[in-house]
């Protein structure tokens, strides 16, 4: 389950406006690879939505089926906000529905009882 936690406006490159609804999966115990202590963590991801302002206000706190999941991709630059930190980073976090994630382990399934697709 993730719920929705806040929206943001943002403009495409025309210029025009629209919002993104922020969401954030379930609480993470991840452990530091520094101080071997764990800390509690959440992924969050940005989802681009059709709706006006009013309507992304009044979906904070809506939960919906699916997980925040960590997507690879091309190598970017990240600067940390509190710190001034530049960092490369190769992956985002990316909402995923639970449909997609169940039809992804129907193929594979398939695949691993050799079914060809």
């Amino acid at each position: 389950m993730v719920r929705i936690i806040n929206y943001k406006k943002r403009q495409t490159e025309e210029g025009k406006e629209f919002c993104v609804l922020e969401i954030s999966g379930g609480i993470e115990m991840i452990k530091s690879k520094t101080s071997n202590q764990f800390y509690a963590t959440v992924k969050k991801a940005f989802i681009s939505s059709t709706f006006d302002e009013d309507t992304c206000k009044a979906l904070i706190g809506t939960e919906m089926s699916g997980n925040v999941t960590r997507q690879e991709c091309e190598p970017y630059q990240y600067i940390n906000k509190d710190t001034g930190e530049v960092l490369m980073l190769t992956h985002r976090y990316q909402y995923e529905p639970e449909e997609v994630k169940a039809q992804d382990q129907f193929i594979d399934d398939l695949i691993k009882n050799g079914v060809s697709i």
